[in-house]
């Protein structure tokens, strides 16, 4: 997986490229980790992201919870496989997506 980072004012962008999963989880979740003291609201491109395990559904809900005391996290540009698991787990309702 490539994680793509920027920083836009106070916003942070990530974009993310391949599979996240049991493997590339803990990459993704120590490049947040890392990065989101800084920003304010976190923008999750899933554009070329395609697919995505429970251990990615994890790392998700850790950013989601950490910016909801912040500007919020938005996912954005989610295809229809990533989009059928948030419906199947209930990600759907939990996070913003557009």
């Amino acid at each position: 997986m490539t994680i793509t980072k920027k920083m836009n004012g106070n916003v942070l962008e990530v974009a993310l490229e391949g599979r996240l999963d049991t493997v590339t989880a803990p990459e993704l979740e120590q490049e947040l980790k890392a990065s989101l003291g800084e920003a304010n609201s976190l923008v999750m491109d899933f554009s070329k992201l395609d697919y995505i395990s429970s251990a990615g559904l994890r790392v998700l809900l850790t950013a989601h919870k950490a910016m909801s005391a912040k500007g919020g996290m938005v996912v954005k540009n989610v295809n229809e496989i990533v989009n059928e698991v948030f419906d199947v787990t209930g990600f759907a309702d939990i996070l913003t997506i557009e």
